[in-house]
């Protein structure tokens, strides 16, 4: 059953909305995303919709995390930093495109929860932490790419410290009750390029 709405996912959600990467599209492939909802929920794990993973938190649409991870731009070999692990399931889809990838969870509930997950699928190239992602991680930086799930009200300045020259973050941004935009910003040569992408709402970032 999950095998068939899974393709169904990446036919009518991801393709037929201008998804191209194929290295994404495969990522989407090999991840079996019921694994990261809650039991209850696991029918409607490919619907094109997010869903509640507890705690006042969610798991982006399948769309959102593909349409994020294409514009990360990510090469193997990259060292890459997601704030807001949540249930995991666009921390798997980052590690099967590059190389090591660090993921920060604010919330103990959720993140034991999902380091429990991560390990029992065998995934050797994630580190997790439990801590304030909105301080990055410092002790790893600086990294190739960086993925925010979740909305700060502006940009931390610290996460753009922790980027390569060349690298690129993606980030909602804005008030969790109004617009808020998917924002793209590249670094090259010590300076900065910032730019929307697309409306979105996510659960809001906690500084």
């Amino acid at each position: 059953m999950y095998e068939t709405l899974q393709r169904q996912m990446i036919q009518q959600q991801l393709e037929s909305r201008g998804i191209k990467s194929e290295a994404v599209l495969e990522a989407m492939r090999q991840v079996p995303r019921h694994l990261f909802v809650p039991e209850k929920l696991q029918k409607h794990a490919y619907d094109d919709s997010p869903l509640p993973i507890g705690h006042g938190q969610t798991i982006s649409q399948p769309y959102i995390v593909a349409f994020m991870t294409e514009w990360l731009g990510l090469i193997p070999g990259m060292k890459v930093l997601e704030i807001g692990t949540g249930s995991g399931y666009q921390t798997a889809i980052l590690a099967h495109m590059a190389t090591d990838v660090y993921s920060i969870e604010l919330l103990d509930e959720i993140y034991s929860g999902t380091r429990e997950l991560i390990t029992d699928l065998l995934y050797d190239n994630i580190t997790l932490k439990c801590g304030n992602g909105y301080l990055g991680w410092p002790e790893e930086a600086p990294f190739d790419r960086i993925i925010v799930t979740a909305a700060p009200k502006r940009i931390p300045e610290i996460l753009i410290e922790q980027l390569k020259d060349g690298g690129k973050m993606i980030v909602p941004v804005g008030p969790v009750h109004s617009v808020q935009y998917l924002k793209l910003i590249a670094i090259k040569d010590g300076e900065i390029f910032e730019s929307n992408l697309l409306p979105v709402r996510f659960v809001p970032m906690i500084e």
